[in-house]
């Protein structure tokens, strides 16, 4: 397949205590896009200096991979725009590591995105051709979510919180600075502040997952987690609908990126 030499493809792969896998992580995600139509960057952001990840995702040997690291963990949302802000693709991708979402689900996000000439297309575990492996209770939960926050933001997806999504860098140059969320909240803002500014062709494409518990930082303290989401989404709502925080233009900053 002839690459698309013009177009460049940014994918950020937000790390936390991954030392055992991240480098199969990384050659896997490397595998999956020496086969698409682009050039393209890896950007690894390793969450805080915890434990060996980062000296793992270093160690990896393609002038393709790039990873990054800070002192202190800041978070998911942080990381994500961490990345984000050192990319320099055309297209700005993002997944999860540990691997719960296949990277085969990359190209299929990919063409959706090229198909609907998209602003930003969600991998969604909601859309019926994708396939699944998924408790019972986190689906309850992740259902209970997204009926809020249709609710709260009438964003028109039925699933905002999949850690793989795909975005026209335009879409970045615009929210990055206006975003405030590092940790739970960070995929609602970004839709909801992206819908905001005018970007209204967001749609959906089916993914492959398989949720691994012990890949999931979040399983470790549900409940206190799920607490903090919601706050963190009321923040938004608040500042979205309220203060009309994110319709001025801001300046990027080190400590917001």
């Amino acid at each position: 397949m002839k690459k698309k030499e013009s177009q460049l493809l940014s994918v950020i792969i937000p790390a936390y205590k991954q030392e055992r896998t991240i480098r199969k992580n990384l050659y896997k995600v490397e595998e999956v896009l020496q086969k698409l139509p682009y050039d393209y960057e890896i950007i690894c952001v390793v969450d805080g200096e915890i434990d060996k990840t980062f000296k793992e995702a270093k160690s990896v040997k393609s002038p393709k991979i790039k990873a990054y690291t800070y002192e202190t963990n800041r978070g998911k949302g942080f990381a994500v725009r961490y990345g984000m802000a050192k990319s320099k693709g055309d297209i700005i991708a993002f997944m999860d590591a540990g691997m719960d979402f296949k990277p085969a689900s990359l190209p299929m996000l990919l063409s959706h995105f090229e198909w609907y000439k998209a602003d930003i297309v969600v991998g969604s575990k909601r859309h019926p051709a994708s396939k699944i492996s998924y408790p019972f209770q986190r689906r309850v939960l992740s259902q209970g979510y997204q009926l809020f926050v249709r609710f709260l933001f009438g964003i028109n997806v039925r699933d905002t919180q999949s850690g793989i999504k795909v975005f026209k860098r335009k879409v970045i140059e615009d929210i990055l600075p206006r975003l405030l969320v590092k940790q739970f909240a960070f995929d609602i803002e970004m839709l909801s502040v992206a819908r905001r500014l005018g970007y209204k062709r967001i749609y959906e494409a089916p993914i492959e997952m398989n949720w691994v518990w012990s890949n999931s930082v979040l399983s470790k303290s549900l409940w206190g987690n799920i607490r903090n989401m919601l706050i963190d989404t009321l923040a938004v709502f608040y500042r979205l609908k309220i203060l009309h925080y994110y319709d001025k233009k801001r300046k990027n900053n080190q400590e917001n990126l």
